[in-house]
């Protein structure tokens, strides 16, 4: 048999959420071949060899495999995680007689509109949809019948992206028109899904599909905010939904996996638990990004899953999924009750919690990143993952890939875990250069009028409070020069000094924030500082300070 050393392992991307995939193949005992369109991609240099190919070319990637096959060891496996390609995938899989899900169900899984076509063919409980494309968008902003009905939200989506990209909620008519474009313009097809809203608690499952099974490998917590978009602050693993709905959840899921026809490697579900039962948001032919299936996991359970996956992309048994899984009972939602159990069910359960979470910014240009080494040190914390550097220009997300980074926390308990990921991102702080208009713009409460309430305050009850019963008590103060402002908090917000921002810093704790970091600022209008801080948080009240040191204060103030 020819030396593994010398066989390869061909996987699909070179960015951080491809890492695992790329150690795993070497633990294996494979080289490992990346392909990308980015030559600079951050994992590049992990690889053994590497190509620069986009990963949606899929017959440049074809031919590619086959020159790969004539070599000495061959390829013998292709593979994807954390990417929007495993349609690339399957399709060279099959053009090289490799193992991988069909290519057939693969695009079934990657087409929101093919997906909830085969969805509503087998009765998998999903919203209903409809498609839209460009020429769509001019008739809608014309149509003076279409708005939304009282009570009744819409989701409008591109048809094969990832990350949030293009993803919002729509609550009224003049929503409709900016809610397309951007969902078509992020589509790769220039085309949309529309689908009614699933009100719900939401989760990801993550699963390897083998040889007539189907084990469940990771289920969390989703943690969604901000509408009119759907941005995921985090994920806590396992779920703390209760054992029956989970069950429920667990099925919907199976159910939907056979609908696309998927057979052979690996499916992750975003799913919700409605009114009506389980709803399944999308199934994708992969395993999840977002630091689900390489990092949190792994880290609460103790079996590496993506060399599981890539064990079974190799055509060879899962032995430690196998040996480790236990059994799970076929137990649907009433409303699937009579659905014919498609899969044995196992799961490989986990033994401890992980809790990713992630920080944000207000927009601008960041100048200085406080407490990136303190947060490494915080009990608990295995990851730091910055995603942004000084001199990046950053904004509030409207998507998952404008987060500024990420925290990953393990504990014995769920509290533990949690309470380390929120203390290490709350110590995090993103200092703005001043006068940016884009700071202006968010500090002054301007939003668009088809994004009402986004961004929202930073602390919003507080805002309000201020707002109304103490603005007019601070205009004509002053916070005088290098004087501490946290003992000058207005009497009528003590009781929210708990209240925390995004990025789980309290009021209280904010203001001690702006302290540490800005002890020398100039004289402050009070009544600006106060509305700047409740707005944007320690930054706010940064940039207010240093735009006042370096000049007056742009216009837009």
């Amino acid at each position: 048999m020819t030396d593994t050393k010398q066989r390869q392992i061909l996987i699909l991307g070179a960015g951080l959420m491809q890492k695992p995939s790329i150690l795993a193949a070497k633990e294996l005992g494979y080289k490992a071949v990346v392909v990308d369109a980015n030559p600079h991609a951050l994992c590049v240099p992990l690889a053994d060899r590497f190509e620069t190919i986009d990963l949606k070319d899929r017959p440049a990637l074809a031919a590619f495999a086959k020159s790969l096959m004539k070599e000495e060891g061959g390829l013998v496996a292709v593979f994807t995680a954390g990417t929007d390609f495993s349609a690339s995938v399957s399709y060279v899989a099959e053009q090289c007689g490799l193992k991988a899900h069909a290519f057939e169900a693969a695009l079934n899984a990657s087409d929101k509109l093919r997906m909830r076509a085969c969805f509503s063919a087998y009765g998998v409980p999903s919203p209903d949809f409809s498609e839209m494309q460009k020429a769509d968008i001019a008739f809608l902003g014309a149509d003076e019948t279409c708005d939304t009905q009282p009570g009744v939200l819409k989701v409008v989506k591109p048809c094969d992206n990832m990350g949030g990209r293009g993803c919002r909620l729509v609550r009224s008519r003049q929503e409709w028109v900016p809610a397309l474009t951007n969902a078509v313009s992020s589509s790769r097809t220039g085309r949309a899904i529309v689908e009614d809203y699933m009100a719900g608690p939401e989760f990801s499952i993550d699963s390897v599909v083998y040889n007539g099974t189907l084990t469940i490998t990771g289920f969390a917590d989703r943690h969604i905010y901000f509408p009119p978009y759907f941005i995921e602050t985090g994920h806590t693993m396992p779920t703390c939904i209760d054992e029956k709905m989970r069950l429920e959840l667990i099925a919907a899921f199976a159910l939907g996996i056979k609908a696309l026809g998927l057979s052979c490697g690996v499916a992750k579900a975003d799913i919700k638990y409605t009114e009506n039962g389980p709803m399944i948001g999308e199934i994708a032919a992969r395993l999840s990004g977002g630091y689900m299936s390489g990092w949190t996991y792994p880290y609460a359970s103790d079996v590496p899953l993506t060399k599981t996956a890539l064990q079974v992309a190799l055509g060879e048994e899962p032995s430690e999924l196998v040996k480790n899984r236990v059994p799970l009972p076929w137990a649907p939602h009433p409303a699937q009750a009579g659905k014919e159990q498609p899969f044995l069910l196992y799961e490989l359960p986990c033994k401890r919690t992980s809790a990713e979470r992630a920080w944000i910014s207000i927009p601008g240009v960041v100048s200085r990143i406080y407490g990136l080494k303190e947060a490494s040190g915080v009990l608990g914390v295995r990851d730091v993952l910055p995603r942004v550097h000084e001199g990046d220009e950053v904004r509030f997300p409207r998507n998952n890939v404008e987060k500024c980074g990420n925290i990953i926390a393990v504990g014995s308990t769920r509290a533990d875990a949690v309470d380390s990921a929120q203390l290490a991102v709350s110590g995090i702080t993103l200092r703005l250069t001043p006068h940016n208009a884009g700071t202006d713009a968010f500090l002054g409460g301007l939003c668009a009028e088809d994004e009402s309430g986004f961004p929202p305050q930073a602390f919003s009850e507080a805002f309000s409070l201020y707002s109304t019963h103490c603005s007019d008590a601070e205009k004509g103060k002053t916070i005088p020069a290098c004087v501490p402002v946290a003992p000058l908090l207005p009497p009528a917000l003590s009781s929210l000094t708990e209240s925390t921002d995004w990025n789980h810093l309290s009021l209280k704790n904010a203001l001690a924030r702006f302290d540490e970091l800005c002890p020398n600022h100039p004289e402050l209008d009070a009544n600006q500082f106060w509305l700047v801080f409740l707005r944007g948080s320690v930054q706010g009240a940064l940039y207010l300070a240093d735009s006042a040191s370096s000049g007056a204060v742009s216009e837009e103030d």
